[in-house]
């Protein structure tokens, strides 16, 4: 990420400034500017879906010009004060994911429990990722009566438990895992293909669907096709000319849809299990997914997590150990998805709710959260959770790159952030 240096009067990290930023003075108040901008572009996402469903925050924008202000100026290099931003960063996303979530209920109503089919059925096939839930809609309106069947991959998964979107039939199942692994899985697809969001991988020589692959909105793929509007007849007419798909058993079966609501209607359930000891404690294990060694730990850590333990999850990240079998509790899923990313308020409405049942705090809750990141949206529900005050995150698979060990320092010595290690050795920290 290039930045202005004020010190030098040059790109910073180009001939004369040595360091992002700052000259090499402060090389953390670089990193924590770095930390703001990756929080502003996860808060500008969801801000855009919340907007297109016709909510806006007046807070929410004027917070994106005074942190964007704050970056391009680099007058006060305060370490405190960029701390204080970057919390107010996440107080923020806070908020836009409550304005998303009560938008996209108010449009699709509460999303319920739901069981997802991941083979094929027999028929024209349009697979659809990203985060978009509008584009879906739209697009299930449009194929209606054609012969088309819908598929849902990645972060498009928890569409199936909206009422307004399950009650399409032909939105028959999920297709896939998560974004890093598109190339193998859209080769394989055998249909049309709607990207409506980031988290595409760019085309290779190697890829032969670059003709059957269609970007909505303000994405894009070199080599593929854009819908700049909701009309999606092109990609209808593509899906129409390719082959039908055969039908197909899935693998497995996946279970999405526990959004707060649905949660907190078991509210009882689980307070009883939890003081008859049969709930020991709560994992949240979620995040952004991606193709970096080391990622095979979440699976692990969820295999060996012991049977009286719940695991809440989130994003992508899901993806490692969803597809397993976990069993129950007294009738509580011991897996329960959130949703997408964005959804991770719903596991923060679920632990607050649990920290006043049994009056407390949410530290003093038996819920430890392991989290994984990538991208900016994992930025800003960290930052989130710190604003919060929430204590002795892992994260993991290593520390992001653009922060430096005096900022993790800062965030480990305050709020007990740390950095995974084995899933043995961090399941007998957590478990005494």
């Amino acid at each position: 990420m290039s930045m202005f240096c004020y010190q030098c009067e040059q790109t910073a990290g180009g001939i004369g400034c040595t360091k992002v930023g700052v000259c090499g003075k402060n090389e953390d108040i670089a990193s924590l500017q770095d930390t703001l901008l990756f929080g502003l572009k996860g808060i500008a996402a969801y801000a855009h879906h919340a907007r297109e469903l016709g909510a806006r925050s007046e807070e929410v924008d004027a917070f994106v010009h005074d942190a964007l202000f704050f970056t391009l100026t680099n007058v006060n290099f305060s370490l405190e004060k960029h701390i204080e931003m970057v919390l107010k960063c996440g107080e923020i996303n806070l908020k836009v994911m409550e304005l998303l979530d009560k938008a996209h209920v108010a449009h699709f109503g509460s999303p319920v429990p739901t069981e997802v089919f991941t083979g094929f059925k027999e028929g024209f096939g349009i697979l659809v990722t990203g985060h978009d839930l509008l584009d879906l809609e739209e697009l299930l309106k449009q194929t209606e009566g054609t012969g088309i069947n819908i598929y849902t991959h990645g972060e498009m998964l928890p569409a199936h438990a909206y009422p307004e979107l399950k009650k399409y039939k032909h939105l028959v199942g999920n297709y896939g895992t998560a974004w890093q692994n598109q190339r193998t899985e859209f080769e394989a697809f055998p249909g049309a293909i709607l990207v409506t969001t980031n988290c595409v991988m760019p085309l290779t020589a190697n890829q032969t669907y670059g003709d059957r692959i269609f970007t909505r909105s303000v994405t894009g793929l070199q080599g593929g096709n854009h819908i700049a509007d909701r009309n999606f007849s092109d990609l209808i007419a593509k899906a129409q000319s390719l082959p039908s798909l055969p039908a197909k058993a899935g693998a497995y079966t996946l279970t999405t849809g526990f959004h707060h609501n649905a949660i907190l209607g078991l509210a009882d359930k689980i307070v009883e299990a939890v003081k008859n000891g049969k709930i020991k404690r709560f994992f949240l294990i979620g995040g952004c997914d991606g193709a970096k060694p080391g990622r095979n730990y979440y699976t692990e850590l969820a295999e060996k997590i012991p049977q009286d333990c719940v695991i809440l999850t989130v994003a992508c990240g899901k993806y490692r150990f969803n597809h397993l079998d976990f069993g129950t509790i007294d009738g509580i899923p011991r897996l329960i998805d959130l949703g997408q990313c964005n959804n991770a308020y719903s596991g923060i409405q679920v632990a607050i709710a649990l920290a006043k049942v049994f009056n407390c705090g949410v530290n003093d809750l038996p819920l430890s959260f392991i989290l994984s990141w990538f991208e900016q949206k994992a930025v800003a529900i960290l930052l989130t959770l710190l604003h919060l005050g929430v204590k002795n995150i892992r994260l993991g698979p290593s520390a992001p790159a653009f922060v430096t060990p005096g900022v993790f320092k800062v965030l480990s010595d305050n709020f007990g952030l740390q950095p995974i290690t084995t899933p043995d050795e961090d399941l007998k920290a957590i478990l005494g």
